[in-house]
């Protein structure tokens, strides 16, 4: 019986499944999401997402309790520059996991995982917006913050334009 066992083997030894799930941890930092089985995206969710919360707090001792899991130094790095400085004030829940169907060949169930911080699409920029506001005088410097970033894209339309010149 396997009363109270709730860890899923994924039908795989022990070596074989800390190595794959430690790869697909730095396929996910890396490129911010991938596509698997539904299984392995659980599996993965319950064994990244403590990795993100050490990330969180960059000490040296958080950074070899990440590695010793990870095991690839660029991984580790990614980690606690990138994606920590997006979690940073979110309290849990850095991954979501979206279905997508069978697979084709063997019907397997698919799905993908990703950070929810990476993806616009589905926060939009409103998280920005809520840091921006405060209680008391929220509306000027909101206003003040928007500005200085609507100059910045000006600029590089502008670099861009002498360069398709060149070109033709």
């Amino acid at each position: 019986m396997r009363h109270g066992k709730k860890f899923n083997h994924l039908s795989r030894q022990q070596g074989h499944r800390r190595s794959m799930l430690a790869n697909m941890a730095c396929s996910l930092i890396e490129h911010k999401r991938i596509n698997t089985t539904v299984a392995k995206a659980k599996a993965l969710k319950q064994f990244v997402e403590p990795l993100i919360t050490k990330s969180k707090e960059d000490t040296t001792h958080n950074r070899r309790t990440v590695f010793a899991y990870l095991r690839d130094k660029n991984g580790v790095t990614e980690l606690f520059r990138e994606v920590a400085a997006k979690v940073g004030d979110r309290p849990g829940g850095y991954t979501r996991i979206i279905k997508l169907g069978n697979r084709l060949g063997d019907n397997a169930d698919m799905a993908m995982i990703e950070l929810v911080d990476f993806n616009e699409l589905y926060n939009g920029g409103k998280r920005e917006e809520k840091k921006a506001k405060s209680r008391r005088g929220g509306k000027a410097k909101k206003t003040e913050a928007v500005a200085p970033e609507a100059k910045a894209p000006e600029a590089p339309a502008a670099d861009s334009a002498p360069t398709t010149e060149a070109a033709e």
